[in-house]
């Protein structure tokens, strides 16, 4: 091996444990979401185990970042940023904006055109906010069924059963930021004129 290559896979270590803790999450929980175990975890994050393929893989994609940027590989002289779309398997998408661990995380998503079903209400820990791009989106907020539109806002606290989907007019598109509990996104208003 060259000594750039060993360079660089020796500093995956202690990179590996920077991400995990700006996440603020323990090697337990890591280990949950990862399906490696907490001793390989720790081996890996103190750099006396060199991480595999296999390993690389789940890491990146729990801490939000990409494979290249997990191995600090070299530039490759494209500017372009390839973002994916992850398919939901109902005809929706989800598109990750940001990659960075931590801290407000942006998506956008694509819904297909609403039916009659029950919304499925969920909560979880964090704080949201949500932009229409195109199309309608019913927000059904606690006791709230609300209609947005495009240009249309709402921010809320993610402890309150939620349920997101688009009108039965069509598909929607909306921006979604997604923060740690109590994280909100501060919203600059114009100042008032004189």
């Amino acid at each position: 091996m060259d000594e750039e290559l060993d360079r660089r896979l020796d500093a995956v270590g202690p990179r590996l444990k920077r991400l995990r803790l700006r996440r603020d999450i323990t090697l337990t929980d890591l280990a949950r979401e990862t399906g490696i175990s907490v001793s390989t975890l720790s081996r890996l994050e103190a750099g006396l185990r060199r991480p595999t393929l296999e390993q690389l893989l789940p890491l990146a994609r729990a801490h939000g970042v990409t494979l290249d940027e997990l191995v600090d590989a070299p530039p490759t002289g494209d500017p372009r940023i390839n973002l994916r779309a992850i398919p939901c398997g109902d005809g929706s998408a989800i598109l990750p904006l940001t990659r960075r661990p931590g801290g407000i995380q942006a998506y956008k998503f694509v819904l297909p055109a609403g039916d009659d079903r029950e919304p499925d209400l969920r909560t979880h820990e964090g704080y949201d906010w949500v932009y229409v791009l195109n199309g309608t989106l019913r927000l059904v907020l606690g006791e709230h069924d609300l209609i947005l539109r495009p240009g249309e806002a709402a921010e809320f606290d993610t402890r309150t059963p939620h349920w997101f989907g688009a009108t039965g007019a069509g598909p929607v598109e909306f921006l979604s930021l997604v923060g740690k509990q109590g994280e909100r996104v501060h919203v600059r208003a114009a100042p008032k004129a004189t």
